[in-house]
């Protein structure tokens, strides 16, 4: 097996750099679209078998140096018994959302066993037909929380924040729930046999300094040290629009900080001690015409040179309006400019 990914979150010595793309499984990808076309985006992250072919595919188009399970961070939030929803144009959308103690009080923490079964067949499906490491992945307690608060997606998080603010054992409630069900489904994705585990917090970046320290880091520690004590597969944990958060981010208990494009790496490898990093070209960036393209990522990969570990990643999502092969373009330049043998 190709381990140079793992190596990399390690700390450890590699050859070159490895490569992966947050959504490399996507709707970028005509394959994708294909399978996606036969089933809803619910039906899909619930086939075992759909998961893993469209998983492999970005593995055998272009050579990615790790595969990242294909599924939703909202599946485990549906499982605490709660109606998912996904409409086109408008994203996920919980019709009955979290607003009172009474709605807190009818979640309950799932066995991950029992009731989402499906992920973890996935995972023992890909970790057969892999020749690199598989990541599994789960939302951080803040970011889902605010889809469970908002009833879907949010522009200014008031309902989130109004409850942060003005009911804070209200809050505190529901976010306890949500650790307690997102440790639950890590620990069962690494003992199904996924390699790595990335937290995805992709609204942290909304909270001042203060708030994220009080109202959404601890639940991430909490999870962190929950899952160390059941395993040593590196941990990854990402804060979308995160450079201000970075002197906290460092205390998370993470192996590897994702980092967005909001910050240059080599200061934000200044600023993060004992960590790997993983990022953080910016997505629309694959759009640049191919020389200036790989330009912009020799230049991260120089300023990355003196990373504990560096894995290259974009810093958010790959985007569907991506044309495959600049993503094509991007991982054979990060394997040639690093000195992929």
């Amino acid at each position: 097996m190709n381990d140079t990914f793992l190596k990399a979150c390690k700390g450890e010595q590699t050859e070159y750099t490895p490569v992966w793309f947050m959504r490399q499984a996507g709707r970028y990808l005509p394959e994708y679209q294909k399978v996606r076309g036969k089933v809803s985006f619910l039906e899909l992250c619930k086939s075992p078998e759909l998961c893993t072919e469209v998983t492999l595919q970005p593995i055998d188009i272009f050579g990615f140096d790790a595969a990242i399970l294909f599924s939703d961070i909202l599946i485990p939030m549906e499982a605490m018994n709660l109606k998912l929803e996904f409409h086109e144009g408008a994203g996920p959308v919980f019709p009955n959302p979290i607003r009172n103690k009474d709605d807190v009080n009818k979640l309950h923490v799932p066995d991950p066993e029992e009731s989402m079964p499906f992920v973890l067949e996935t995972i023992r499906l890909l970790r057969k037909e892999l020749n690199v490491p598989l990541i599994g992945f789960s939302g951080a307690p803040f970011t889902l929380a605010t889809y469970l608060i908002e009833g879907g997606s949010s522009k200014v998080f008031l309902k989130t924040k109004r409850m942060m603010f003005q009911d804070p054992t209200l809050y505190s409630s529901l976010l306890d729930k949500i650790t307690d069900c997102t440790s639950k489904y890590l620990r069962a994705q690494a003992k199904a046999g996924a390699q790595a585990l990335q937290i995805f917090d992709s609204w942290a970046g909304i909270l001042a300094p203060v708030d994220y320290l009080r109202f959404a880091l601890p639940y991430v520690q909490r999870i962190i040290a929950d899952l160390r004590e059941v395993t040593d597969v590196p941990i990854i944990y990402f804060a979308n629009n995160g450079a201000t958060l970075l002197p906290h981010t460092t205390t998370a208990g993470a192996d590897v900080l994702g980092l967005d494009w909001r910050i240059n790496i080599k200061d934000a490898i200044a600023g993060v001690g004992n960590h790997a990093v993983q990022g953080n070209l910016d997505p629309i960036a694959l759009f640049l015409p191919q020389k200036e393209l790989e330009k912009r990522i020799a230049t991260l990969l120089d300023d990355a040179k003196d990373a504990k570990g560096h894995i290259f990643n974009l810093g958010h999502g790959i985007q569907p309006q991506t044309p495959p092969d600049q993503a094509r373009i991007a991982v054979d330049a990060v394997h040639r400019l690093s000195g992929k043998p």
